[in-house]
């Protein structure tokens, strides 16, 4: 790697050749100021806040374009830099109606804080010249035009992180604004609410409606976590005040999403109506009753101790943590020998002999596979990356027998008895990358196997922890036929529970460890109330193996409890006490993927 040795403001520095004076600027521990810049985005230099003094050059150049070279010698705080920056600041803010005090993001404003670093305090030209327009027609967030910068971060976002292409700049000159589609409402356009734009926004120009006015940035804590409605296991930041959840971010450090989000795991949670159970309920005379979690450990214990093995079920819905399905396989498997254990969700078949790559590989590949899934409605990230893939120039085959949300960005559509016209495209590929699901069919697998020397892979397993449940030999064939004790760990998974207690006996002893309110726990006999995903220290094992750990932000509603307590409280009832810990199960569960 060549290296350039230049100089910022008399220190001498040792950087890539080739990189951008701002990013040397950075890693030198060296503070430029930017509006338009985002790490995670491409530089345009729209801004001029980071422009920079480099000798030899007639003019200031923006830091964040201009290449590194030997012997660069570059002035980041002289008088003609400062001075061209607060003039920039005094334009900026004459472009709109920018007045902070009635602002949303008044607190947590980048261009505030520009404002306050090179000290604006009142405006050198006239403003407020003209309104513009606010668009609250989208569900979760605003479009306010009014303190918009024209930075085009929110547009990049859309192109380059999501590839959606929903956003992008209208009219001219002053009159420019950022429009999405053909100039209609954010509510009414292709936007897929993943919420990306609204968080590299520097302004108020967008921001969500649910936490506004709720606190600015350093009223807020912030918990690094990760999200649990699908199987990517996006990395989190849960926002919160006061022991209330404000909002969810995306955790740009994270190596499976790298900040993205999308819409089930950014809004979906906070917008949850269904009614949380608080309480343990005992079916008393024919009505749930609340009770202790002493009596209802003993309840179940008791149960448990009057039945035999043969007579007892147990099912889990993937949002379990690896925790409890640890404890489902030591509890009820190992020390109670209940072989009669299922998943409420169906299991990808294994293909390849060989380990699987990661989603981040998605982007080498020239020719993408989809089978058998559909990543845009159940995992929309992983369709993100390939979405974005397809616009640098690799072609997106899809296989399936029904409707799938990225037909429409491949160049091959074909039914699955026909798989085989897909694989011999895929044969001539340089780099060819496989997603299937568990919708594969056997004709599928044969001919996927034909490119198990060539291409990458990784299996697109429905719900969310289904990759550790499968792991730890929890999907042996369940039959409710004869059951006298079925034990249910749905955790948070909307599951109205039609088809899972078919074919149960009438005077089951059904126990429901769950979140919310449903069908399953208004049948049940026991209701156990679970903590939800911003409640508990656990972890999920995500689609590609990875270990991610889920950390408590706020504390559980009333008496529920993290899904492996309950079962923990259960083992020691039984006499079976069973250590655990998140360390400690995590390497049970790597063991087992191997």
């Amino acid at each position: 790697m060549t290296m350039a040795n230049i100089t910022i403001n008399g220190q001498k520095i040792s950087a890539k050749a080739g990189i951008t004076v701002l990013q040397a600027a950075r890693e030198a521990g060296i503070d430029i100021p930017t509006l338009c810049d985002h790490p995670a985005l491409s530089p345009v230099g729209a801004c001029r806040m980071c422009i920079v003094e480099i000798k030899g050059q007639r003019a200031l150049q923006t830091s964040c374009t201009f290449p590194v070279i030997e012997g660069m010698e570059i002035q980041t705080d002289s008088k003609m830099v400062t001075d061209a920056r607060k003039l920039v600041l005094d334009m900026i803010f004459s472009e709109r109606n920018h007045f902070c005090p009635y602002c949303e993001m008044s607190g947590s404003c980048e261009l505030q804080d520009l404002g306050y670093r090179y000290h604006v305090d009142h405006w050198v030209f006239s403003t407020y010249t003209k309104a513009f327009p606010l668009d609250a027609t989208h569900k979760y967030y605003l479009m306010e035009h009014n303190r918009c910068v024209l930075c085009g971060r929110c547009i990049r976002a859309c192109d380059e992180l999501v590839a959606n292409h929903t956003l992008g700049l209208g009219q001219r000159g002053s009159e420019s604004m950022v429009r999405a589609d053909a100039n209609i409402p954010l509510g009414e356009s292709s936007c897929i609410s993943c919420g990306t734009c609204t968080q590299v926004c520097p302004t108020g120009a967008l921001f969500y409606k649910r936490s506004a006015f709720m606190g600015k940035d350093s009223l807020t804590q912030k918990v690094k976590s990760t999200c649990n409605q699908c199987g990517v296991g996006c990395g989190t930041e849960v926002v919160t005040r006061g022991g209330n959840v404000l909002s969810i971010l995306g955790d740009w450090d994270a190596p499976v999403n790298k900040g993205l989000l999308c819409k089930m795991g950014r809004f979906e949670p906070l917008y949850d109506s269904r009614k949380r159970l608080t309480t343990p309920l005992l079916r008393t005379k024919g009505k749930l009753k609340e009770i202790s979690w002493e009596e209802a450990i003993q309840t179940l214990a008791k149960q448990i101790n009057t039945v035999k093995a043969s007579e007892i079920g147990v099912l889990s819905g993937s949002y379990s943590s690896n925790e409890a399905l640890y404890l489902i396989k030591k509890l009820f498997n190992e020390k109670l020998q209940v072989s009669n254990i299922g998943l409420t969700n169906t299991v990808a078949p294994r293909i390849f002999d060989k380990v699987q790559s990661k989603l981040e590989d998605i982007a080498q590949s020239d020719i993408i596979l989809v089978a058998g899934s559909d990543p845009l409605n159940d995992q929309p990230v992983a369709s993100f990356i390939i979405k974005r893939a397809v616009d640098k120039g690799a072609r997106l085959i899809v296989v399936d027998d029904k409707k799938n949300g990225l037909a429409p960005f491949a160049f091959m559509n074909v039914d699955m008895a026909d798989i085989s016209k897909a694989v011999e495209v895929a044969k001539r590929a340089n780099n060819p990358f496989i997603l299937y699901g568990a919708g594969i069919t056997k004709t599928a697998i044969a001919e996927l196997k034909k490119l198990k020397d060539k291409a990458n892979y990784i299996i697109v397993e429905s719900g969310v922890n289904t990759v550790a449940a499968a792991a730890l030999g929890l999907n042996n064939g369940y039959n409710p036929s004869g059951l006298k004790l079925l034990y249910v760990l749905m955790g948070e998974q909307n599951y109205e529970g039609a088809d899972l207690l078919k074919g149960i006996p009438k005077n089951a002893f059904i126990v429901a460890q769950a979140s919310y309110l449903s069908p399953l726990t208004e049948r049940a006999e026991l209701v156990l109330p679970a903590a939800i995903w911003s409640e508990q220290n656990s972890s999920l094992t995500n689609i590609e193996g990875r270990i991610q750990n889920i950390n408590k932000a706020v504390e559980p509603a009333g008496d529920a409890k993290p899904d492996w307590e309950a079962l923990q409280l259960l083992s020691a009832e039984l006499g079976k006490n069973i250590a655990v810990s998140i360390d400690k199960v995590s390497a049970e569960v790597m063991k087992s993927l191997k």
